[in-house]
């Protein structure tokens, strides 16, 4: 049974392996995209998910009688939601109200159940859905917490995988900027590049509110980057640099991409930013530059992609890929 759960697993995998790497213009830097919105469900979290469930079907943690449950604000859940239809074992995703629309749709018609904390714990939910996480551990016997945050078997997936392919690809690169969420991209991948190029600088990215490297908590509108908590497998991460950009550089990158043919998601849009800021000044010899497109823009058409949201959220209106116009200061 183990053997046949393991295999499964691994047809999947080895379907999309490896993403494509592209490159797109930039004025100072050698800028390379690797492609992991083109993973089956669109995300990086497939690579996470993937090693997760193959090294607890392997140690027999789970089983065809295992129910999963899982917090997440939106990506991983989808991957493990496709991955336990494939293993034909029960999936409990628990989510909250930042979860995107178009999202929280997938996991209802994926999953039998689902699980939506309603009340924040201060700037978030997060929190809360872990709380309820373990609720759900105590009624249901034999459920299985993949824990996303601190499960190293995340950090090996993109280290074995993620992180292979970019130094196969990259074999000279110089920078590596990772946006971080629960750590497991930015360990796995900083790990790898380092083993492959010490030289190399590894970047990591967060957002304003976010809490992981030391900030203080605040809102935040665009799920899939930055965390209430601090997870621990940040502590195996190798970095050189954190930077920490404002949400509002986030849209205008995400449309910024648009321009360069990539539909991506928010998570995306905040690495380009880090990218921008940080060689707003360069005037060295062209560095070989790579980051991640950790998913598909699809889910963000509410938001993001949407001129009246970004007005609404930020007072600055949408007028192409590149032109944003402050939108008080139009109108004074």
């Amino acid at each position: 049974m183990t053997a046949a759960l393991s295999a499964r697993l691994l047809r999947v995998m080895e379907a999309t392996r490896p993403t494509p790497l592209i490159q797109l213009d930039h004025p100072t830097v050698n800028l390379f995209c690797k492609l992991e919105s083109s993973n089956i469900t669109g995300s990086t979290k497939d690579r996470s998910a993937y090693a997760i469930l193959t090294e607890a079907v392997e140690a027999g943690l789970v089983t065809g009688r295992t129910t999963l449950v899982e917090s997440s604000s939106g990506n991983f859940a989808v991957s493990l939601a496709m991955l336990c239809r494939l293993l034909g074992v029960p999936f409990i995703p628990v989510i909250d109200p930042s979860i995107n629309v178009q999202t929280e749709q997938v996991l209802r018609a994926g999953c039998e159940r689902v699980e939506k904390v309603v009340n924040p714990d201060g700037h978030g939910h997060l929190p809360a859905r872990i709380d309820r996480v373990q609720q759900l551990r105590a009624q249901i016997p034999g459920a299985y917490w993949p824990n996303q945050y601190a499960n190293p078997a995340a950090a090996r997936g993109h280290f074995t995988f993620t992180g292979a392919e970019l130094c196969a690809d990259l074999p000279d690169v110089d920078y590596v900027f990772v946006g971080v969420g629960t750590g497991a991209c930015l360990a796995g991948i900083s790990q790898r590049v380092k083993q492959h190029r010490p030289r190399a600088k590894v970047i990591a990215v967060d957002v304003e509110g976010s809490v992981i490297f030391g900030g203080p908590a605040g809102r935040r509108r665009i799920p899939g980057i930055g965390s209430l908590i601090q997870p621990s497998l940040v502590k195996a991460a190798i970095v050189d640099e954190v930077v920490v950009v404002a949400e509002a550089d986030t849209v205008r990158a995400c449309w910024q991409l648009l321009r360069h043919g990539v539909h991506a998601g928010g998570s995306t849009g905040s690495v380009l930013a880090a990218i921008n800021t940080y060689f707003a000044d360069y005037r060295g010899p062209r560095p070989t530059v790579a980051f991640l497109c950790a998913d598909r823009g699809s889910a963000y058409t509410q938001t993001i992609y949407n001129p009246r949201w970004v007005h609404d959220e930020f007072d600055i209106r949408v007028t192409g890929p590149d032109a944003f116009v402050p939108v008080r200061a139009a109108t004074t």
